[in-house]
């Protein structure tokens, strides 16, 4: 590898679920392995159906990053936290984690997220991206299995 080439991104998804810190966790021992640089992936977006000014009204950006970066504190230890940069994106959840996996060493998910039936086996996010991601994917089952 050259002296100036860039760390690999290893590319995950955090919906504050369990279960996306369960794969949180994996992205970073995985980015520690390879010498990779983690990136957390938060995507938000209006309900269907819902018009902008109801919506909107109520969210403000800048809580829901410190919120985000709480949890990624309260997941991980101190350095392992330190070292994620974490992004939060407003869009579809499964398009903002390809546009995110470009050109990444691989992308993170969970197997469930919020949102749901809990009884299936994979989360519509997972198996989305398990389907069309442009770079490998790894779907980390809850640590307690």
């Amino acid at each position: 590898m050259e002296e100036n080439s860039p760390a690999p991104r290893v590319v995950v998804g955090v919906d504050g679920s369990s279960s996306s810190f369960d794969a949180l966790r994996w992205a970073v021992r995985y980015a520690r392995l390879i010498g990779g640089q983690v990136d957390a992936v938060t995507a938000w977006d209006m309900p269907h159906g819902w018009s902008a000014p109801a919506v909107d009204a109520d969210f403000d950006l800048e809580s829901a990053r410190d919120r985000q970066a709480r949890e990624i504190r309260d997941a991980l230890d101190e350095e392992a936290a330190a070292s994620v940069r974490a992004h939060l994106v407003r869009g579809d959840t499964s398009d903002i984690l390809f546009r995110a996996a470009e050109g990444a060493q691989v992308l993170v998910v969970g197997r469930r997220g919020h949102g749901g039936f809990a009884r299936t086996v994979l989360g519509s996010i997972s198996h989305r991206v398990a389907q069309h991601a442009p770079c490998p994917v790894v779907i980390v089952p809850p640590e307690e299995a």
